[in-house]
């Protein structure tokens, strides 16, 4: 009798487990899928080690528009990390829903069209923030000082593997 109880239990946790993934997979707070990407609203952004005000500062954000991933969520605050992987808590009300790519590699060409084929409008340097637009599987449409065009997604940080825009 107890291994028939065992091995129900067994089966029943491998039957929840799948529901169980998908519902890690959402912000608590939010109910926002999780990890996702937003920007820097402000043009300074505090980094603290723990998600409240009495929690220690390990660094400054300075950047308006940069792209950051959110991994947790917990009242107010964001657990964010940027393209190096450092991250740490910060303040909702300094995060956009706005969405930019950081350019990763140096002058990057950025087609009028999405086809390397046609003409470019303009290049971009490395480290450099694009406005997202439209994305398909492969390239992302994009404005970077004013140049507006087309740029294979894989030369930019800021989309999850897969995410389509319209």
């Amino acid at each position: 009798m107890k291994r028939v109880i065992k091995i129900a239990a067994l089966v029943a946790c491998l039957l929840w487990s799948p529901v169980l993934a998908l519902a890690a997979e959402r912000g608590p707070v939010t109910n926002l899928p999780l990890p996702r990407f937003v920007s820097l609203k402000a043009a300074e952004g505090n980094v603290r080690r723990g998600p409240s005000l009495s929690h220690r500062i390990d660094w400054v954000f300075k950047h308006r528009n940069m792209p950051l991933q959110i991994v947790a969520e917990h009242g107010h605050w964001r657990r964010v990390i940027d393209r190096d992987g450092a991250g740490g808590w910060v303040h909702y009300s300094l995060l956009s829903g706005s969405r930019f790519g950081l350019i990763e590699e140096d002058m990057s060409p950025i087609y009028k069209t999405a086809d390397t084929g046609s003409l470019i409008v303009a290049h971009a340097e490395m480290g450099v923030v694009a406005r997202l637009g439209q994305c398909d599987k492969y390239w992302c449409r994009v404005t970077v000082d004013g140049a507006k065009g087309w740029m294979p997604r894989e030369k930019m940080w800021g989309l999850m593997p897969g995410e389509i825009r319209e």
